[in-house]
């Protein structure tokens, strides 16, 4: 074990008095990321610090473990300040508490984050230098700001981009605590840290809310980092960059997950052969990255469910499927990207990856008014796309968006891009839904002619009378006789037999009119069912109603379904807010079990479906009409 010195390893700088009395807001941000916000920001960085001129992937080795408290780096120093931290919130209170409790623990859990094949940070000797080569004392000292490359290639293809990503470290653990150990091109080896706390009034002063583990000048004006001289958990012994984050949040601790996260944000990487990861024993690389995407441990491998989650479709689809070129526009100038796009029945929400160059997927992109759609696209764009992309990120990585854009055309270009890729994706999805599903030919009108014809005659005739004309003649009402059709017969194959016709799946998809929220969105397809499926008993004061799914494909393997309908007259128009069902039934009921059913906004809810099949028993309300008809809708 290290020997700790006197002073304190953790600096704070002193303020006249306090003024921010609220934790740092993106630390609640990348807190509600959980585990997937950890690990895209330091994976990301991992990739933006690759070393340049090797052909070689760069290596992330994820670690989970656990640490004695007394073998971390001054965390004395850190424990006495949390108990000077002063709430003047409920939040703040409640957050304090909670550090609090977890500091009387002896073992903590930790997690690290290791590169290899990466440059590491350049100029720890010279410390807080201000100057832009010096890659340590931007990392170590500065907030809101990263490194920008000299070559423009390659600052535009870096994943990094607001500066803000560092602080995912601090939000994983309990106390706001992390720590990086650097070894350079020279061998140097330093650690540095940062804790976000509170300002704060400590020993007789005020200080501000950061806390920085770094050694000082003699005249208190200047940071240097420490040489790496602690345990063994905070050594990095070759080029390149470790993150080590103690008091790991429980939520946070979960291989599983960090396995998923790492393949949801980067299976382009990897399977690019641009980036090897290895989360403890596991190894995730272009040859292995399919066992994990194709294992039900990590992923839903059935494609009916794939409902929140798509990176196996897009895995399939990115090397399945042959790139097409769609362009966008942001009504100033026209970008070009790859498309690999997949048309899928069974597929039942329609999401587009965007993924920067880096390989780093940063949106599951809902196309306007086609998120129900059955398809599944991955979009890459070339290095002026990328920087476009870039441009669009929110600060997190994981939207496009215009709103943080400040300069008003360059915003309303923005806006202009996102709804311009929607609007040519979407005719990417109706071109392949009118492929897939093609119309039965040209329409013979001889039918229609025939009946207008003929009723025309019928009318003609039983409107007339006896007319007189010219010369005293008169036109007596005649008989007008219709010839009778002739039977049409039905096309024949070449083998002399009659064609059978295609079979059509008795549920129809429904595209959504109504405003739905997110969840919802998720969650459920609408259908109309044909009215040969459903069969309808009405017995004095009940009603019994039977759904056969049998025959559709669409929900072949679902157990419950949520059934609505609406009211249709003669003529076939559709009235869809004219029936009220709590108004009509007393209740509704599965016609076996006898379970009432719940109405929830007109909508009865899980419906169960057996073998195939629901059916319902309706208790009628003395001002029902037996006369009314309607047309269903099952949502699974």
């Amino acid at each position: 074990m290290y020997t700790q010195q006197k002073d304190p390893l953790w600096k704070f700088s002193p303020i006249p008095n306090i003024e921010e009395s609220n934790f740092n807001k993106i630390l609640e941000r990348f807190y509600n990321m959980r585990v997937t916000g950890l690990t895209r920001e330091n994976t990301q960085n991992s990739m933006d610090g690759r070393l340049i001129g090797s052909e070689g992937p760069v290596t992330l080795t994820i670690k989970t473990g656990s640490i004695k408290k007394a073998d971390i780096p001054g965390i004395n120093d850190v424990i006495d300040r949390i108990k000077s931290l002063q709430g003047r919130n409920s939040y703040t209170k409640e957050t304090i508490d909670h550090m609090l409790n977890k500091i009387s623990q002896e073992e903590v859990r930790y997690i690290s984050f290791e590169d290899s094949n990466t440059r590491g940070l350049t100029g720890a000797k010279n410390g807080q230098s201000n100057c832009v080569r010096d890659t340590w004392g931007i990392y170590a000292y500065n907030k809101g700001v990263h490194f920008e490359e000299a070559d423009s290639e390659m600052e535009t293809s870096r994943g990094g981009s607001h500066g803000v990503g560092k602080i995912a470290s601090n939000a994983a653990s309990d106390l706001h605590l992390m720590y990086f150990a650097n070894c350079d091109e020279h061998g140097d080896k330093h650690l540095g840290g940062t804790v976000q706390l509170i300002e704060h009034f400590y020993e007789g002063k005020y200080y501000r809310s950061t806390g920085y583990f770094t050694d000082i000048n003699r005249d208190e004006s200047k940071f240097y980092p420490y040489e790496n001289n602690f345990h063994s958990v905070f050594a990095k012994n070759t080029r390149g960059l470790k993150i080590i984050i103690p008091f790991l949040r429980e939520e946070y601790d979960n291989e599983n997950d960090i396995i998923q996260s790492i393949c949801d944000s980067f299976f382009v990487s990897i399977l690019e052969g641009k980036l090897e990861v290895i989360v403890n024993e596991e190894k995730i690389t272009r040859e292995t990255i399919i066992n994990y995407v194709k294992d039900a441990k990590y992923y839903e491998q059935e494609i009916t469910e794939s409902k929140k989650v798509f990176t196996p479709l897009y895995v399939d689809t990115y090397l399945n499927e042959t790139p097409r070129e769609l362009k966008v526009s942001d009504s100033v100038r026209d970008y070009h990207f790859n498309l690999y796009f997949r048309y899928n029945e069974q597929i039942p929400k329609g999401r587009v990856a965007i993924v920067r160059t880096i390989g780093m997927k940063i949106e599951d992109f809902k196309v306007a008014s086609n998120a129900n759609k059955p398809y599944n696209a991955v979009l890459i764009g070339g290095s002026d796309e990328d920087a476009y992309i870039k441009s669009l990120e929110n600060e997190s990585h994981t939207e496009l968006s215009w709103e943080h854009i400040k300069d008003a055309k360059l915003q309303k270009r923005a806006k202009r891009f996102i709804n311009n890729l929607s609007r040519e994706m979407a005719k990417v999805i109706e071109e392949a839904i009118k492929e897939n599903n093609p119309t039965d030919g040209v329409l013979n009108t001889e039918d229609i002619l025939y009946v207008v014809e003929t009723q025309f005659k019928n009318d003609l005739s039983e409107s007339l009378g006896t007319v007189m004309i010219n010369k005293g003649k008169s036109v007596v009402k005649a008989s007008a006789d219709v010839p009778k059709k002739a039977k049409k017969k039905k096309p024949e194959g070449k083998d002399g037999k009659e064609k059978t016709e295609k079979k059509r799946d008795p549920l129809k998809r429904q595209k959504r009119e109504e405003k739905v929220t997110e969840s919802e969105e998720e969650l459920k397809t609408k259908y109309s069912a044909n009215p040969e499926m459903v069969e309808r008993i009405i017995l004095e004061n009940k009603e019994l109603i039977k759904f056969n799914f049998t025959e559709s494909d669409l929900i072949t393997n679902e157990e419950t379904c949520d059934i609505s309908l609406s009211i249709i007259d003669g003529m076939g128009v559709e009235y869809t807010d004219e029936f009220n069902l709590q108004g009509n039934y007393h209740s509704i009921a599965d016609l076996y079990s006898g379970k009432e059913y719940e109405i929830d906004n007109n909508v009865i809810k899980d419906v169960r479906i057996r073998q195939g099949v629901s059916e319902l028993q309706l208790r009628l309300k003395d001002n029902f009409n037996k006369s009314l008809k309607f047309v269903y809708y099952i949502e699974v």
